[in-house]
Order: structure tokens, then C-alpha cells, then sequence
């Protein structure tokens, strides 16, 4: 079937793209040969006076290429033809004898972006649904369709080298204030604009502004100015990726080439550059996890799923109203109840300012604002939980709390409703004691910043019925995240194999390592965050809480974790919250930020004396624990796969997305290697690096996880 229909209005032909048996567009071979042929046929037409593309999806231009075509191709070679064949058709309908205008509603990323901007004139509806942006840095990828060369010739140098290095996604107010659309419209309109400036452009009435500011063309003007500029964009990328990541780096070098030596020279570099890198193991692991999250943001049995009309959140607290928020902004009706309306009403008031500031950046409308916000309802009391569909609590991980309020839902609430727990440690099974129907009992585990963080951990008993399970799951996945199922125990996933990781950064600290180089040594690794750092950031409370919730677990493998959290809170240390952690902060502006670490802290772990140890071997250490305790969920059924696994660690503890995950680490580095290096500690350091039985297995026939 086609991909491409035409409608003549007045001489211009209107091209609808629209791809059968797909929710969105996407660049593939077959669309690249559409559209070269459609050429072919409006270069000879004498009575054409242009050409106006638009997408006959609802809600997206084009996706962006199909990544899964990219997969098919062997890389470097093929990926490099591929991508030398797309600049030259896109070469073509630059230079087109005819006007080309893109009429711009939804999505419009990666390659459907590379094509708009080699159109002669871009219209995009001010719809939210309207978005842009070059993704493919997150792919361990670049722009293989001009993106690194026509992006700053629009929009300038400073500004297109942040969106390339980030993935940022444009929005159509700052699109247009930048110069990278032409014309912004009701979506319903896009089409007639684009008409109308095919005539416009016909007529020679058109020229393009320069957007930049007056600094901005005096700094890229130049070559000094651009050398400044290409020097401080190299150092910034190596900073945030600690040389992991070999696009940023690619990226760069092919947009200063083209800056130097021309458009024709950058687009040959890029193409040769895009081979290059589809071939890496970084990229190869960062295609993976791609579709790994695609998978997660479906529901394999949503057919089982139940309605949910509204829902109920208890505390308003971070969590709580982080987790009203996701609702809300997703259409879900929520009642945030905490101990007083005027405590809940501050819930609601953050989810207002947060609303406020989409406003203020011009991503929604007042009228959006307000309608969203409407869909909240704070209260102190439980009434209106007699319409309730879903309950989540968010309140203290304390297991007499979480009972006492499945006991004062289930009084209220229909016998239809679901009681999910947002607890992060502490057993569903046993919080589903108190409750009259446990089978309607869940865990929904969310991760700290709600609105940032994109992972849901679903957990589920032996009691729990399927359609709670996949309801649960279906929430979670109406509000942006994705989801993984896991099975019950103390800990879960996450929490569970977060737990050796941080405990072996105390240990690391005992034997007198300073706080500077733990937290350096696995950023370096690949980490967001040092493990120090994130004590801070999660609380010395909850990690004594977790230690204590887990102790037992561990004590039956003869492991004693460090008790160091429960001493440090009797201190009086509790992290980022009270400011006294193993960091120093400081209030400004409302926040705490982070300074220098807390020599405080040393007295606890042997006195200020601290001595280096080998940053491979801190690096290995904390890995191999976190790795090997992954090995030990999915041998004692925790997961129910290894995908899971990988993408619970990476999107849920920060775990280096380049090394793919857990799994595809043992995988790719052989499981042979890394249980000798397990043995290796258990021999040196004790029982906690025991490998996990499903490891030795794997290591003694020479197999994989992912088979």
C-alpha cells in the first residue's frame, strides 16, 4: 500500500503522508522510494507551483526514522549508504525548481525534523501535541539526514549544538522564536497557511529573518568566535559524559565541518560518521533499551485492565502530589487527601506552579492550566473515596501506617477498588494482611522526582488478581511512564539491588576511600550520580529503613550489611533533607544545593585520614554488586525476565544506559569473566559477592541471558 496520496489545489500539490497499519509515521526504504519517484513526477510539471507535505496521522508529522530498518542494516557500511541516500533525495527537495512546504501538527522529530528543514518554508500548528526535536543523540546515534548541518544554519551555531548534544524537544512558540518555523497556526489551519506561502514564496515577497541575537551573529560570524564555541561544546560533552558516549564528540566534528569546509562536506561526513557509530556497543545498547522502553509503555494484557474514572492519592507530600500530578496532566481525575485540607491544598498548590510554569514557557495555554488543575481535589477527609477506582498511598514507609490505611480505604472505598502501595521497600504481602480483599492488593513503586523520573515498578503477591495487576499497569502507562511487573518480596527489584551497591560504597568508605572519589569513580562508570550523593538525595533515614526491612533477607545468605545508615541517623545525619549528610549544603533561592563534602562524616568511617584505592577497582566493586544481586532476583523469580531487569536498573537507578543494563553487561562481558571476578572478592572481602547459582550456571556452559 502507499504511504503517499496527492490532492491538487490551484496547481499546488498537497502530499499526505500517512503510513497503513501504523499509530505514526516513520522515514523507512519504502517511503524514501515514494518520495523520490513523486519527484520524479512533479519535476517535469510545467503547470506545478509547488509542493505542501502534511501528515494524514492524528497528532504526528513524522516520528523519525524507523529504527528497526536501522537494526536490519549492517553497520558501518550499509548504514552509511543508507544515510548517503536519504541527504541525496533531501539535497533534491532542497533544490527543488518549486516551493516545498511542510505544514507541521505533532510530532515531528529525528528524520521527520531533517525533512521539514529541507522544505522551503515550515508552518507548525501551536497545538501541545506539536512537538520537535534531533532525538537520535539518544541512541548513541547523530542526525543521519542533514540534521547536523541544516539545524544551525537556521537556528545559529550556540543553539543547535544544545538541542543536538541534549535530545531537548523544541515546542512550537520557541520554534518559531528561534527561526526554525516559519509560521505558527491553529492546527486546523496548517494546511491553508501552507498554501498561502507557497503563493507568498512564488511571488518573491519572502525573506527569511535571521533570529539570533546581535552577540550571537558576532561570536558565529567568525572563525574565532566559532572555535570559542566548538572548544567550550568539546568540553561540556566530555563533562557530562565522562567520555562514554561517542556521539556528542561526532556530533560536533561533523557540524564544525560543515561550518569550515561547506554543506556538501558536513553531509559527507555525517553520513560516514552515522555508519560509524551504529556500530558501536554503545549504540547497539542504547537501540536496545529503546525498544525495551517501547515494550514497557504496553500493556500485554490491557485487555484485562479495568476502568479507571477516579482515583484517590494519600499524602500530598513530594510523592504524593508528584504522583496527582502525573495523573492529572494525563487526564485522571484525583482526590489528594492528607491530614488536613490545608496540607493537601499545598499538594494541589505545587501541581498549580508546575502547571504555571508550562505556561510561562508557552507549552500550554491558561486555559489548559486551568482545566488540568480543576481535575485535582484536595481534601482532608475520604470523602468522595466512595467513587474511587484506585487508591495509591504515598505516605511514610512505616508497614502499621500503610495497614492502618487499607483498613480506612477498604471502610469507604467500592469493593471494585484497587489499594496500591507507593512503598519502596517494604513487602506488599504483608501491608495486604490488614486488608479485607488482599487480591486487590498492589504495589506501584514510584521514583523521586514523579515528573522526571520515567520508571513504575508494578509489584505484585501470589494473591494478587490479574486484573488488578494489569489495571495497575495500565495507570501507570496512561501516566507517561514505563512500566515493569515484578513479583513481591522485601525490596522488590530496585530497592533490592540498590541495596549492595550502597552498602559496598560504605564499605569502600571504611577502608578509607574519600567521599570525592567514591562519588567521581562512578560517575566516571557511567552513573548520573555518585552513590554518596545519593544517600543524600534518597535520605540516611530511608536507608537505615531499607537496611533494616532487608537485613533478614540478606542475614540467610550470611551477609551482614553496614550498619552505618541507623548510626549516621542517630547522629542526627540525614542527607539533602536537613542539610547534614555527606554533603554540605546550602539554602539559596528556596533550595538546598550541594557544595563541598562533609570531613563531619569521616569520623564515622575511621577519621579524616583517607588513602586512594585503584578507581577500577571501586568501579568493579559497586558494579558487581549491584550486577550480581540483579542475577539473584531473576534466579529466585523476583523478575520474570532479563529485559525487565535492565530496564528497571537503567530508568530506575541510573544504572549506565551505554552498558545496557545488568544482563547485557554479564552478556557482552562474558559471565565466565564475571564470576571469577566475583569469586575473586568473595575470596578477598566475603559472602556478599557469593555469585548467584543462575550466574555459575550461565558461566559454566558459556550462555546468555539474552539467547
Amino acid at each position: 500500500m502507499s504511504y503517499l496520496s496527492t490532492e491538487r489545489q490551484d496547481d499546488i500539490a498537497v502530499i499526505t503522508l500517512d503510513q497503513p497499519g501504523e499509530k505514526v509515521n516513520k522515514l523507512n526504504e519504502q517511503l524514501i522510494e515514494e518520495f523520490r519517484a513523486l519527484l520524479d513526477t512533479y519535476s517535469g510539471d510545467q503547470n506545478l507551483k509547488g509542493i505542501v507535505l502534511v501528515s494524514g496521522k492524528e497528532g504526528n508529522f513524522i516520528a523519525g526514522a524507523d529504527v528497526k530498518m536501522l537494526q536490519k542494516k549492517q553497520a558501518p557500511k550499509e548504514i552509511e549508504e543508507l544515510s548517503r541516500t536519504g541527504n541525496e533525495l533531501l539535497r533534491r527537495l532542497e533544490q527543488f525548481h518549486k516551493p516545498v512546504a511542510a505544514a507541521i501538527h505533532g510530532s515531528c522529530m529525528g528524520g521527520g525534523l531533517e525533512l521539514a528543514m529541507a522544505c522551503h518554508y515550515r508552518v507548525a500548528s501551536s497545538h501541545p501535541d506539536t512537538v520537535m526535536g534531533q532525538p537520535e543523540v539518544n541512541l548513541g546515534l547523530l542526525p543521519g539526514a542533514g540534521g547536523t548541518q541544516r539545524l544551525p544554519r537556521l537556528i545559529g551555531l550556540q543553539k543547535s549544538l544544545t538541542y543536538l548534544l541534549t535530545a531537548k524537544n523544541i515546542y512550537p512558540r520557541q520554534a518559531y522564536n528561534m527561526g526554525l518555523i516559519d509560521e505558527l497556526t491553529h492546527k486546523d489551519a496548517i494546511v491553508t497557511a501552507a498554501v498561502k506561502a507557497i503563493s507568498t514564496i512564488n511571488s518573491g515577497d519572502f525573506r527569511r529573518k535571521d533570529k539570533r541575537s546581535i552577540i550571537e551573529r558576532l561570536l558565529e560570524g567568525n572563525p574565532v568566535g566559532r572555535k570559542i564555541i566548538f572548544s567550550k561544546a568539546r568540553k561540556r560533552a566530555q563533562s557530562n559524559t565522562r567520555g562514554n558516549y561517542p556521539a556528542p564528540p561526532t556530533i560536533i566534528d561533523c557540524v564544525e565541518e560543515g561550518y569550515t569546509n561547506g554543506l556538501e562536506a558536513g553531509l559527507k561526513k555525517e553520513a560516514k560518521a552515522f555508519g560509524r557509530l551504529a556500530a558501536t556497543s554503545e549504540s547497539k545498547n542504547l537501540v536496545t533499551l529503546f525498544f525495551g522502553m517501547q515494550n514497557a509503555k504496553n500493556n500485554p494484557h490491557k485487555d484485562r485492565a479495568r476502568n479507571i474514572d477516579k482515583m484517590g492519592v494519600l499524602g500530598a507530600g513530594l510523592m504524593g502530589a508528584g504522583i496527582a500530578d502525573v495523573s492529572v496532566n494525563n487526564g485522571l481525575r484525583v482526590l489528594l487527601k492528607d491530614q488536613s485540607v490545608e496540607q493537601a491544598a499545598r499538594g494541589k498548590q505545587t501541581i498549580w506552579q508546575n502547571l504555571q510554569d508550562k505556561v510561562e514557557k508557552r507549552i500550554i495555554s491558561e486555559f489548559e492550566r486551568d482545566r488540568t488543575s480543576s481535575l485535582v481535589t484536595p481534601t482532608g477527609r475520604y470523602d468522595g473515596f466512595e467513587n474511587a477506582d484506585l487508591v495509591i498511598e504515598a505516605v511514610f514507609e512505616d508497614l502499621e501506617l500503610k495497614q492502618k490505611m487499607v483498613k480506612q480505604v477498604e471502610e469507604v472505598a467500592p469493593e471494585r477498588c484497587i489499594f496500591a502501595s507507593n512503598t519502596s521497600s517494604l513487602p506488599i504481602a504483608r501491608i495486604a494482611e490488614a486488608s479485607s480483599r488482599p487480591e486487590q492488593v498492589v504495589g506501584m513503586h514510584y521514583f523521586s522526582p514523579v515528573q522526571k523520573m520515567p520508571l513504575v515498578e508494578i509489584i505484585q503477591t501470589e494473591q494478587t488478581a490479574d486484573w488488578v495487576t494489569a489495571t495497575a499497569r495500565q495507570v501507570g502507562i496512561t501516566q507517561g511512564k514505563h512500566v515493569i511487573v515484578v513479583n513481591d518480596g522485601p525490596g522488590f527489584y530496585t530497592t533490592r539491588i540498590l541495596a549492595p551497591y550502597m552498602n559496598e560504597a560504605l564499605n569502600l568508605l571504611e577502608e578509607g576511600i574519600s567521599i570525592e572519589q567514591l562519588d567521581s569513580a562512578m560517575k566516571q562508570f557511567g552513573f548520573p550520580v555518585g552513590p554518596a550523593a545519593l544517600f543524600d538525595e534518597v535520605g540516611i533515614d530511608v536507608a537505615a529503613h531499607i537496611t533494616e526491612v532487608l537485613n533478614e533477607m540478606f542475614a540467610a545468605r550470611g551477609v551482614t550489611p553496614s550498619n552505618k545508615p541507623k548510626e549516621l541517623l542517630d547522629a542526627g545525619f540525614k542527607g539533602r533533607k536537613n542539610r547534614k549528610g555527606f554533603y554540605r549544603y546550602e539554602e539559596s533561592e528556596g533550595k538546598k544545593k550541594k557544595k563541598n563534602p562533609n570531613e563531619d562524616m569521616y569520623a564515622f568511617f575511621g577519621g579524616t585520614t583517607r588513602k586512594d584505592l585503584e578507581t577500577e577497582t571501586i568501579q568493579q566493586r559497586m558494579a558487581l554488586a549491584m550486577i550480581n544481586e540483579a542475577a539473584w532476583c531473576l534466579q529466585e523469580q523476583i523478575l520474570e525476565c532479563p529485559g525487565d531487569g535492565d530496564l528497571g536498573a537503567i530508568l530506575g537507578l541510573g544504572f549506565p544506559p551505554f552498558l545496557g543494563g545488568p544482563f547485557r553487561y554479564i552478556d557482552q562481558r562474558g559471565a565466565s569473566k564475571v564470576v571469577s571476578k566475583l569469586q575473586q572478592y568473595q575470596e578477598t572481602l566475603g559472602p556478599r559477592f557469593e555469585p548467584a547459582e543462575i550466574l555459575t550456571r550461565k558461566a559454566s556452559k558459556g550462555g546468555t541471558f539474552y539467547e
